[in-house]
């Protein structure tokens, strides 16, 4: 009896949140140690290019846009995603924010956040105890190239559209 209160509690939770019971699955501990031993090596291998300019068109270690630096990233690992951040607007399996695991694809708007379409794009590098980084190439005068951004604490917030998952 009282493992069905606890499962009634939980799809409850799922239920109110918004949440699929799928986005469970995507949590750290359910992942497999291949996939999360995969994932560290993408977040590991990102973080080598930390201070690379940004470069608009750029997917080379001189200079990265920011669909550059995914786009490199990914196709060190065999896995092809796309060269421009528009066409991110339907592939990948949607993911909840909460629930992104280091190496998912966080989306957002371009600098205009009324323009609710992809313009710019990060990996997820740490998604736990309510803090979230990412690594992205910027063309900020502030964060100018790849750098690591806390998502909760910057602009970020205001033009975020989803997380996708394009590993498994």
């Amino acid at each position: 009896m009282r493992r069905i209160l606890i499962l009634f509690f939980i799809s409850s939770v799922f239920a109110i949140s918004g949440k699929a019971a799928a986005d469970w699955d995507n949590r750290p501990e359910n992942l497999n140690p291949e996939e999360k031993c995969f994932r560290d090596s993408i977040t590991s291998f990102a973080q080598n290019f930390i201070g690379i300019p940004y470069k608009w068109g750029g997917a080379t270690k001189d200079g990265f846009d920011c669909s550059g630096f995914v786009y490199f990233v990914f196709k060190q690992f065999g896995i092809t995603v796309s060269r421009s951040s528009s066409a991110y607007e339907g592939i990948g399996e949607k993911v909840a924010l909460e629930a992104s695991l280091p190496g998912d694809i966080i989306l957002f708007t371009g600098t205009d956040a009324t323009k609710r379409k992809v313009g710019h794009l990060g990996i997820v590098l740490k998604n736990e105890a309510g803090e979230l980084d990412f690594i992205h190439s910027s063309s900020s005068k502030k964060h100018f190239g790849v750098t690591i951004t806390r998502y909760y604490s910057s602009g970020y917030v205001k033009r975020f559209l989803r997380v996708i998952n394009v590993i498994s």
